[in-house]
């Protein structure tokens, strides 16, 4: 288990990689914040009750791109942070520069908003699409596009990662890299150290961690310099061989169903819980809860050899008629099919007050304050039947996992 100390002695992977079963895992004050938020109720007591911990790291809380509601995505620093909170599984967004070596980054085309590129003129005159400025005249937005495809290794590692935020109406490099939303912070972005995938197995070892690579959508033609969809997809799986990594603690992910199907094919024991990241509700026609518009349906899936589906939260749940959250028909489905669930991702949504956004469009009508995080977590837990949640504040799922006994990292 993680040993959460922030400030602690010795190495670092004494005080972030020890297996002591005491080790004391540290969640931040946000839990308590959205515990204090939350409707009056069962549920809130219980939680009350668990302010003393103790806290411990378990799988069922994810990483996701490590703890990016106050660290720069994809770095050491977030990833850190995340181990501390009690994420059992880290995740490494993963795409190629253009030597075909693996970074982790959300996508191949977000260094502009991503890290510090446009401040680096030597790199920044390699975007695909240089910096123009907006024009407050014409209203025309300020482009910019920068890829990883763009710059090798080399040139990669020295870039720093920043909040990922671009704005769009900026007239300068400086007002386009300010522009975090204020309910994030800048605080600790003044050294956001990248990654290669390789280092980010390395990293995750030495804390402990298990891993979930996502192999992100390629941004260029495929192949690239002959490197085809199938070299990339294989790549991933082989820098973890090559570490040693067992194919038990590897959740390779992706949103291309071919992908899964590759490496259950030509990589069984890690296909074996590859997971099929579910982007269907941008399918013309799709509805969570009308099964007839699920296509492949969920029962071919499981058929394909998928075992873990993952879509984001707001498919998974809906309203019953006295306004209660209750399971979707595609949770229903789902879990009728054989298939474990996955969900992405708690804390992305800023605060809750004017219904949660993108993330809770389902249950809109009765999302109004932070604390409903934690109620529709509950739900999503004990009726859904989830076995993980990405979260941005992974000490959040941490929190409510200790608290309801669910089981430590092995």
């Amino acid at each position: 288990m993680v040993a959460g100390t922030l400030a602690g002695c010795g190495s670092e992977t004494q005080a972030l990689g020890s297996t002591d079963a005491d080790a004391q895992i540290q969640v931040g004050p946000r839990p308590y914040f959205l515990v204090a938020d939350m409707d009056d109720g069962d549920l809130k007591s219980q939680l009350e009750q668990c302010s003393e911990g103790p806290f411990y790291t378990t799988d069922f809380s994810i990483g996701h791109r490590g703890a990016p509601l106050q660290f720069p995505e994809h770095t050491r620093e977030s990833y850190v942070a995340a181990a501390r909170m009690g994420a059992g599984i880290l995740e490494c967004d993963v795409t190629f520069t253009q030597d075909k070596e693996l970074v982790c980054r959300h996508s191949q085309c977000d260094l502009h908003t991503t890290t510090n590129i446009l401040a680096v003129p030597e790199l920044a005159a390699k975007c695909s699409v240089p910096f123009t400025p907006a024009d407050p005249a014409s209203g025309a937005k300020a482009e910019v596009k920068c890829c990883t495809s763009d710059i090798t290794l080399a040139e990669f590692k020295t870039l720093k990662g920043k909040m990922d935020a671009g704005n769009p109406e900026a007239t300068t490099i400086e007002e386009y890299l300010d522009a975090t939303p204020n309910w994030r912070t800048d605080l600790y972005a003044s050294r956001g150290t990248l990654l290669s995938h390789k280092e980010s197995i390395a990293l995750f070892q030495s804390l402990g961690a298990k891993m979930t690579p996502e192999l992100k959508s390629p941004a260029v033609t495929m192949p690239f310099d002959g490197f085809s969809q199938q070299d990339y997809a294989r790549k991933l799986i082989q820098e973890y061989e090559d570490a040693g990594v067992p194919a038990d603690d590897v959740w390779a992910q992706s949103f291309n169903l071919a992908d899964v199907k590759y490496w259950l094919a030509n990589t069984p024991e890690f296909g074996k819980q590859a997971i099929y990241l579910d982007d269907r509700y941008s399918i013309d026609g799709f509805d969570p809860n009308n099964p007839v518009t699920f296509e492949p349906s969920m029962q071919q899936l499981a058929a394909d050899g998928v075992k873990i589906i993952a879509p984001p939260l707001w498919m998974l749940v809906t309203l019953d008629p006295d306004n209660q959250i209750v399971p979707s028909e595609y949770a229903k489905s789902a879990k009728a099919a054989g298939l474990d669930i996955i969900t992405w991702t708690l804390e992305r949504s800023g605060p809750l007050v004017t219904g949660g956004g993108w993330y809770y469009q389902s249950v809109t009508e009765v999302t109004n304050n932070d604390g409903d995080a934690l109620a529709l977590l509950d739900v999503l837990v004990k009726e859904v039947g989830v076995i993980g949640v990405f979260s941005d504040w992974p000490g959040t799922v941490t929190y409510y996992a200790s608290c309801m006994g669910m089981p430590a990292s092995r």
